[in-house]
This record gives structure tokens, C-alpha cells and sequence, in this order.
């Protein structure tokens, strides 16, 4: 209708003889510009300098310009031989302004009107505002706010430019009131709406929100509630209709789930078929699924998956396994057949890494299982993709296996680092009950130059504690992965601050350590320290710190080594589901050095993910040490120590063991320690990749094995909860434990606490 309309303008515009007779374009000449550069016009008009025009040329002229949506007024006017191209712009839109706006961010907003074409500095058309303000509803009825107003205003400025103000009335979040199940007979509603996002509300919806409605929501339970039966033989399971009522006010909705839940169905058989590489006998026990059994969509999903996986390791990237029902409607069964099509065998071409603008290629491909030009493998790429971000370089990593063009057995493993910052310029405080207030300050770089090596300056002080320390780690000091590592620190530490026997130590330690990969999760530690150690007395020192005094001296230099094995086959380092930590320590100064002892320990941490909220740990742990040659006994200082937030929680840190003369705790040279963990996030969903929850259980106990023995009578327990926060200031761990089974010398501290990272 527009073009007819400046049709008509055109001919009143270039007059009679030009439309009737035409003429040849000499030049062409755009007047009205204001934003816009008359390049950008000349490259939409159709017409050119010698061509010649006429009246059924004008009007393709006029409508390839009004189709940029640069302009709202397009004439066309003839001077001699030159065409002039009069223009008015549109209105470019200066600024976006919010207003009211509380549950939805403004930039939130504003890439929701970027999504339909409205943005800063784009060109304003009026017909855009409807446009506007329905997205905008749309934003805000995911929310659950269908009271929302919106109010539009548009205001001149000056160059041609507009602002936008957007003033919002949100109202009131509309609330669930009720969900009704309608049809189901096998399972009652609770059971269903227990797997449901969406609830009627409780006394955590403040926090969860799980009572305000939200359309995505409702998909997403719709599709959980689909899968549940499909999980337990309801193979023709249909989701008839659902209706969503809001009341008049739009502050209450009812949502009624209409349902058919057909009859269960169990599994006949279970077949493959296709073009099986190898022994078939080799893919059954990767098919979980049996006889007899109702059918499960999941375990079919699972089972065709492990053997798409199995042969993924055998060099078949593109490798299909389809589930091919046959459904007894009479017999209620279904027999299952897996049909596999492996494809072609593939080869790896070139591994191709990007993103990594700081860190050199050769730390992110020293990590990689996968090589070139070898067989593809899909358990060596999830491997080589874990190890990659182990490294602690990279916020993320993502990895793709595009086909080659022009070959059918070749791949490219295209990796994609997003670099994070590696490096620490740190100066904070901290607290913990066993050490007080903590001021730590440090450098360190943990990716020194793009190179992967890490070298650290730090200092730390507290009432119990000073620490100064220079380390640089070498994680590939030979191509093989031997790690090679020195570190330079002193330390001074007051017992009597942590509330233990009264004297106080200052060691001076130089060292080297090398570390040996034994396999992918196992690595062996080989080091050795020099110690030089300067020990005193407090101002009322036990009889048994007066004793050691007498027998060894108050100054030591002892030369140390140190062997250690870890296994760490965790899915990951922080919140970890499954998986085991595991940790050998064994460390003895060598004869000849002034104090002559040994001490080894061992702790083996385990995880079973019970569901996909629900994780158990068990740790457990046993130390013991002992002094051999002249020395009498372990040194104090050298003693195990149990109780604290990091142990046995419900007691205070270091007060379970043997006691000196004084009544302070004075430490054993044997330990054990153990305890059972049930994990599970928070109930608010927004943060359960940095909190966790945990019910646990802990035991443990400390004695001299010189003069006593492990008796059950000195074991102590606790049980409680407890919380661990990765915050922005450090992690922070709280515990509440109730102790029982107490020595009375024991000291009880039901809540504990530590924030801040300490070296």
C-alpha cells in the first residue's frame, strides 16, 4: 500500500516529460542525509550513472530504499540530467531507559528487545513499540507476573534521535495455588508432584521460588512427569491436555494435568542387529535391560548409549545405535532390538587448539590422551577433556569432532579454552576458631608465563601462626610428566595459642620434591627437606616439655625425606559425586640429623552418588609415628592431633588426646579417624554449584601408644550438620555437632566455623 502511495508522490515529484519520456542518469545525487553516508544509498539503488530511467524503474527505486527501514519519506526530482535521491531519515534510538523494573535485570531486558531488531543505535519506526511491549509481557509472564503494566514514552532529541523510556508496574507474582493431577490411578499425586520444579508452596518458596508459575517450568515437569512413566512400563503413557486458569485479580493459578496412563508393559526380548564389530557376547553386559522386566525408556537410552560408547573407543566417531521397539499390544510386552551401524572406522587428522591467548599449546596438548593421526577414541578424548580442566587454567573446555571435508574416516578434535585468570595478587583476612584472625598475603602464579609451572611468594600471621614462604613447581619437568618442585618457608608456631602444651617452635625448611605419574589417577612423591628448628619453652612449660627440653636440646637440624602415593580418580575437585581420593604419607629424618624419627599416615575418602541430589562419603584415617636411634621420643610438635572443624567436629581443634602435666592437650603418636557423610544441595537451586549440604557422622581418637593403647573407651563421636560455601572471600565451612561419648578433660564446641584460605 506504501509503494503505491509514494507512486503516486513520484509522479507529481519528477514531473511529466520525465516519467513519460524518460532520460539517461548523468549522476545521481542524495540530499537529506543525516546519519546515513550516501555510499550506503548508492549501494541499495538499483539504478547507475548511464542508465536510463523511466516510470516503471522509479518505482523500483523508491521501494528498495523504503525496504533498508532507514528511511520514512524517499522522493525522486530531476535536475538536467542528474536524479536526486531526497531522503528523510528515521530516528536512530539514542537510549533504552528502565523503569520499576525489580525482578528482571535492565540488561536482561534490553537483550530481549536486541533479540526482535530494537536496540541502541539501530533505526526507530513507531509500528516497533507494539512489538516492544509484548516481548517485554512475555519476559515478565515467564516470571509469573501477569499484572505487569507497561508504559511507553518517546522523546525527540536532537540529530535525529529518540529515547525510549519504559516505565514498568510489575505487580504482584501470580502463585500456584493448586496442581491436579486428573486420570491417574497407579501413582497418587504426591508421588508425581514430588518430582515436579513446581509446587503449591512451602516454608523454603521464599528462597525457591518453586510456587511462582513459569511456563518453561511447567514444559520441563510436563516431560519429567512423561518420563516417569516411561521409566516403569507405561509405554503408552499420554499427557491429554493441561490447563493453566489464572484468577481474575492475576494472583492465583490452578493448573489441571489431564492424563491416560495405559497398562504396563514388560520387556519379551532383547536383540542386536546391525554390523557388529567383534564378539557380540562383549556388548550384552553393556545392555541393561532383562526379561520380564517393565520397560524403562531411560535404561534403553543407557544401554544404546554404552554401546555407541564402546564402539566410540574403538575408532568409531560416527558410530548409530538405534532402539527399535516391537510392541504385543496383546501380550503387553515389547521386545527391544538395538540396531548398530558403526559407520566407518576414523582417524584423528589434527588436533586444533584456540581460545588460549595466554597459555602456550603445548600445556593444553601435554594433558591430551588422544593423538593424531591415531584411532579416534571417545574415552581417551573424555579423559584427555578432564585433564585439560584439571589443570585449573580454564574456565571452560569445550572439544568438537567435525568430519573432515572430502574424507569419510577422518576427524579434527577442534578445542576451545575460555582462559581464567591463573595469576593471585591476594591480601586478605581470615578466621577460624583453632588459629583466630588469619592476615594472609600472596603471589602466586599458577601458570607462569603460558608455561604451566607455578611459582608462589606468600605470608600468613595469626596469634598461633607465621608463615613466609617461596615455592616453584615444575609439573612437567620432563616430557614424561615427572614434576620437579623447591620451596622455601619459614615458620613459627606458639602452641600455647592453639591451646596445647606451652612452648613454641621456629623451622627454617629449604626443599625439593619430584613426583612420578604411575598411571592416569596414581602418583608417587619423592622429597627431601632441611629442617633447622629452634624450640622454646613458654613461661610455664609442663614436666613433660621441661623433660624433652633436658633430653634433646631446644636447637635441631634434621634432614628429612618424604615418600608419598596418591590415587585421585574423583569425577571432580571440588563437590565431587564419585570417585576416591587416597594418600599414602611416609616421612623420617635420616640418621644423622639431631632429632631421629619417622611418621606415616594414610586417609582414603570415598564417593557414591545415590541419586542425582544425593551423594554418601566415607573417609577414613590412621597416622602413627615413633622416634628411633638416640632420640627418646616423637617430638612434640611432630604429635597427630584430633577435634576440630577438619576432624572430629564437635570438639574443639586439637583437644582430643593425651593430656600433660599442665592439663594442656599435648598430641599422640598414633591416630585414627573416620566418618560418614550424606551430601546434598541446597534447597535454593541458584546456588547449588557453590554450597553444599552435608548430615554427618565423624569418630575418631589420639593416644600415646608408649604408654597406652586403643581403647574403645576413647573413641569419641559426634554427629550434626554442616555446610561448605565456596564464597568470594575463600571457602567457608560451618558445623553444627553434638558430641557425645566425651573424656571430661574434652573440650566441647558444638558450632564451628573457618573462612579464608590459609598456607
Amino acid at each position: 500500500m506504501q509503494a503505491r502511495i509514494w507512486v503516486v508522490l513520484l509522479l507529481l515529484a519528477i514531473g511529466s516529460d520525465v516519467l513519460a519520456e524518460g532520460f539517461r542518469v548523468a549522476d545521481i545525487r542524495v540530499e537529506g542525509l543525516q546519519r546515513i553516508t550516501a555510499g550506503t544509498v548508492f549501494n541499495y539503488l538499483p539504478v547507475k550513472p548511464g542508465d536510463e530511467i523511466d516510470f516503471n524503474r522509479t518505482s523500483d527505486i523508491v521501494r528498495a530504499l523504503y525496504k533498508t527501514g532507514f528511511f520514512k519519506d524517499v522522493r525522486l526530482e530531476k535536475a538536467g540530467n542528474v536524479l536526486v535521491v531526497v531522503v528523510t531519515e528515521r530516528p536512530a534510538i539514542s537510549e533504552i531507559r528502565f523503569t520499576g523494573n525489580k525482578s528482571i535485570d535492565t540488561e536482561k531486558l534490553k537483550e530481549g528487545l536486541k533479540d526482535i531488531g530494537l536496540a541502541e543505535g539501530r533505526t526507530f519506526d513507531r509500528s516497533v513499540l507494539e512489538r516492544i511491549e509484548q516481548e517485554l509481557e512475555r519476559q515478565y509472564y515467564n516470571q509469573g507476573k501477569y499484572a505487569v503494566k507497561l508504559t511507553s514514552t518517546v522523546t525527540p532529541l536532537e540529530r535525529n534521535r529518540v529515547a525510549i523510556d519504559i516505565d514498568v508496574v510489575e505487580g504482584e507474582t501470580a502463585l500456584i495455588k493448586s496442581i491436579n493431577i486428573v486420570g491417574n490411578t497407579v501413582f497418587d499425586d504426591d508421588d508425581l508432584l514430588d518430582e515436579f520444579e513446581l509446587s503449591t508452596g512451602g516454608w523454603l518458596s521464599r528462597l525457591t521460588r518453586d510456587n511462582q508459575y513459569s511456563r518453561p517450568k511447567l514444559s520441563g515437569d510436563l516431560e519429567t512427569l512423561r518420563s516417569y512413566y516411561l521409566d516403569r512400563g507405561y509405554i503408552n503413557f499420554k499427557i491429554d491436555s493441561t490447563q493453566v486458569t489464572i484468577t481474575p485479580d492475576r494472583k492465583d493459578i490452578y493448573i489441571t494435568i489431564n492424563v491416560t496412563e495405559g497398562d504396563i508393559y514388560t520387556i519379551s526380548d532383547v536383540r542386536l542387529a546391525g554390523d557388529l564389530i567383534g564378539d557380540p557376547a562383549e556388548y550384552f553386559p553393556l545392555i541393561h535391560l532383562r526379561r520380564g522386566e517393565p520397560f524403562a525408556r531411560k535404561a534403553v537410552v543407557e544401554s544404546s548409549d554404552r554401546v555407541s560408547a564402546k564402539l566410540s573407543d574403538l575408532g568409531y566417531a560416527f558410530a548409530n545405535v538405534n532402539s527399535i521397539p516391537e510392541i504385543d499390544e496383546d501380550g503387553k510386552s515389547v521386545a527391544i532390538t538395538l540396531f548398530v551401524d558403526p559407520g566407518q572406522r576414523a582417524y584423528v587428522r589434527r588436533i586444533n587448539i584456540s581460545g588460549n591467548s595466554r597459555t602456550r599449546d603445548a600445556v593444553v596438548r601435554r594433558e591430551f590422551r588422544q593423538m593424531e593421526s591415531g584411532w579416534f577414541s571417545g574415552e581417551k578424548l573424555k579423559l584427555s577433556r578432564e585433564r585439560v580442566q584439571r589443570t585449573g587454567f580454564f574456565e571452560s573446555v569445550n572439544v568438537e569432532t567435525p568430519s573432515v571435508p572430502g574424507s569419510a574416516d577422518e576427524v579434527d578434535i577442534n578445542v576451545v579454552v575460555g582462559e581464567k585468570s591463573s595469576g593471585q595478587l591476594l591480601a586478605g583476612v581470615g578466621f577460624s576458631q583453632s588459629d583466630g584472625v588469619i592476615f594472609n598475603a600472596s603471589i602466586s602464579e599458577d601458570n607462569f608465563a603460558g608455561t604451566g609451572k607455578k611459582v608462589a611468594l606468600a605470608l600468613q600471621t595469626s596469634a598461633a601462626n607465621q608463615v613466609y614462604q617461596v615455592s616453584y613447581t615444575n609439573p612437567y619437568y620432563t616430557v614424561d610428566g615427572i614434576s620437579r618442585g623447591f620451596n622455601l618457608s619459614y615458620r613459627s608456631t606458639d602452641f600455647d595459642e592453639l591451646d596445647t602444651a606451652d612452648y613454641k617452635t621456629d623451622d627454617a625448611i629449604g626443599s625439593v620434591n619430584f613426583g612420578f605419574p604411575l598411571s592416569e589417577f596414581n602418583r608417587f612423591n619423592f622429597g627431601f627437606a632441611l629442617h633447622h628448628i629452634d624450640f622454646e619453652t613458654g613461661a610455664v612449660p609442663s614436666q613433660e616439655v621441661l623433660a624433652f627440653e633436658q633430653a634433646e636440646g631446644n636447637r635441631f637440624l634434621n634432614f628429612e625425606t618424604t615418600l608419598s602415593w596418591r590415587h585421585d580418580s574423583r569425577d571432580t575437585a571440588i563437590f565431587p559425586r564419585a570417585g576416591a581420593l587416597q594418600s599414602l604419607y611416609a616421612e623420617a629424618s635420616i640418621p644423622g640429623s639431631d632429632l631421629q624419627y619417622w611418621k606415616v599416615s594414610y586417609e582414603h575418602r570415598r564417593y557414591w552418588a545415590l541419586t542425582s541430589d544425593l551423594v554418601v562419603s566415607a573417609v577414613g584415617e590412621i597416622g602413627f609415628g615413633d622416634a628411633y636411634g638416640s632420640t627418646t621420643a616423637l617430638p612434640f610438635f611432630e604429635n597427630f592431633f584430633a577435634g576440630g572443624p577438619a576432624s572430629i567436629r564437635g570438639f574443639a581443634a586439637r583437644s582430643v588426646g593425651p593430656r600433660d602435666s599442665q592439663g594442656d592437650s599435648l598430641g599422640g603418636n598414633a591416630m585414627y579417624a573416620g566418618g560418614l557423610e550424606l551430601l546434598f544441595p541446597p534447597p535454593f537451586k541458584q546456588r547449588t554449584d557453590t554450597v553444599r549440604l552435608a548430615l554427618f557422622f565423624d569418630f575418631g581418637s589420639v593416644v600415646d601408644s608408649n604408654t597406652d593403647i586403643f581403647e574403645p573407651d576413647e573413641l569419641r563421636y559426634s554427629t550434626g550438620l554442616g555446610a561448605s560455601w565456596l564464597s568470594p572471600l575463600g571457602a567457608l565451612t560451618v558445623s553444627y555437632a553434638i558430641p557425645f561419648r566425651a573424656d571430661s578433660q574434652d573440650e566441647e564446641e558444638q558450632f564451628q566455623f573457618s573462612l579464608g584460605t590459609t598456607f
